[in-house]
């Protein structure tokens, strides 16, 4: 039995259809943005692995660093009163450039658990100060938080609604802010103005005595690069602050430099949230790693002489904190400073946006739209939303038969490439991607 033959047999892989027949695409190595299958077809990786491969493929510096560590140090326990020098470095380091006082960090394994983790310590929090009814939480239509229990019931996508169980009582779904679906004929204020008002809305429908947080991603990512209008973050913050309501700022994927910034919250939307999820470029996507991050001031409200009697934090992983993945983290941080990447990101991200948005003059292409290296080109073809569905796959496959891959969701065309690519690599990104589209026009008869 061949590679794909054994996946088939003995994997089951995140987000696949169980009743397929397909053969999954092997890939064996990387350098630089490029990726190689087991066949040795060469494909220019315009997402990252997963959001996540921010410095590339076969980075012997992330490799040395990693190695090293794992000689000096493969794992101790974080639990209790241990810990290891790499997370106390990385904490100390990335404290420094949290926006406000976003400088108590909990370790985790993915963007998953921190998001998990995240809720967890707003119901531990509220629960501290004599609040335990403040347990709902308010969530986006479109919106990816993760697969453990309680972050899959916050995702908003309905393909992600399968024959799993989820939370229902506490969890409840607004709005998402695209602009692209507002109301025809409604300013861009205006459809802000409407999505903020739905949010305080729901809070008054629900009670603001019941209500702990709001959890937001900056810019929502495989939901479709939803792109908020300006002052949404602000505006839904406002909100949040006047009925005592926790704002979480999940930038699993908008952190260390996808959008030219360590953080995007208060660097592009201008605020400063109460809690930040984070993981994926954490590390480039060479080491799983997580981190929930909390304001200095929540936690001064609930530990030391506030601590509640016998209040043990009884949340954690058995790899919080682990020394080899923080190692990684570190040295991500060391050369993201050294090599200037985010004003790399700065140059060559609107030049990536530019071209991208020539596709427009595609008649399929209803959108394109994103910032820096986060992107997404959607596709209409007809105003029944279940014909658009299939178009992405399609175009995808025409690109992977030209050497580029890109991540398709129903009619959209996510892009998220490595943060190092240059000019020339987003030039051939869009090109691949105009003949793919053509292409797909052609097969579909909608040239």
């Amino acid at each position: 039995m061949n590679l794909a033959g054994k996946d088939k047999k003995h994997i089951i892989h995140p987000w696949s259809n169980l009743g397929s027949d397909a053969e999954s695409m092997i890939i064996e190595s990387g350098k630089g943005v490029h990726v190689f299958d087991s066949e040795g077809n060469k494909f220019l990786d315009s997402i990252s692995g997963m959001w996540c491969v921010n410095l590339g493929y076969g980075n012997e510096e992330m490799a040395q660093a990693i190695a090293d560590q794992c000689v000096k140090l493969a794992y101790y326990t974080p639990f209790g009163a241990m810990t290891s020098p790499p997370s106390i470095q990385l904490a100390t380091e990335l404290s420094a450039l949290t926006p406000g006082d976003l400088n108590c960090f909990q370790f985790t394994n993915s963007g998953s658990t921190a998001v998990e983790s995240a809720i967890r310590f707003v119901h531990y929090y509220f629960n501290c100060l004599g609040q335990p009814e403040k347990k709902h939480i308010i969530y986006r239509e479109n919106a990816y938080h993760g697969s453990t229990y309680l972050a899959a019931s916050l995702n908003g996508k309905r393909c992600d609604r399968s024959y799993f169980d989820y939370v229902t009582d506490i969890v409840h779904a607004t709005s998402d802010p695209n602009p692209f679906k507002r109301p025809q004929g409604m300013s861009i204020e205006d459809f802000c103005d409407l999505r903020v008002n739905e949010l305080r809305d729901k809070i008054l429908e629900i009670g603001p005595d019941k209500v702990a947080c709001f959890i937001a991603e900056p810019i929502m990512g495989s939901g479709g690069v939803i792109v908020p209008p300006p002052g949404y973050h602000k505006k839904t913050l406002d909100v949040c602050r006047e009925y005592d309501v926790l704002y979480i700022s999940d930038e699993v994927v908008t952190a260390f430099g996808r959008l030219g910034h360590y953080f995007a919250s208060e660097e592009v939307f201008g605020i400063v949230p109460d809690i930040i999820t984070v993981a994926k470029g954490i590390s480039s996507g060479y080491q799983p790693l997580g981190a929930a991050i909390f304001s200095q001031k929540l936690v001064d409200r609930i530990s030391g002489d506030s601590a509640s009697e016998n209040s043990y934090y009884t949340n954690g992983f058995t790899y919080s904190g682990h020394p080899v993945t923080c190692a990684a983290a570190l040295k991500y941080l060391e050369i993201m400073k050294r090599d200037k990447l985010t004003d790399h990101v700065l140059e060559v991200g609107p030049y990536f946006m530019e071209r991208l948005k020539t596709l427009k003059e595609l008649s399929v292409v209803g959108d394109v739209r994103g910032h820096c290296l986060m992107a997404c080109v959607e596709c209409v073809v007809s105003d029944n939303e279940d014909e658009n569905i299939a178009v992405a796959q399609r175009v995808d496959e025409f690109c992977q038969e030209k050497g580029l891959i890109v991540r398709p969701y129903e009619n959209l065309c996510i892009l998220s490439p490595p943060l190092i690519i240059e000019k020339k690599h987003a030039d051939q990104i869009v090109d691949i991607l105009r003949d793919s589209i053509a292409s797909t026009m052609d097969e579909m008869g909608y040239s």
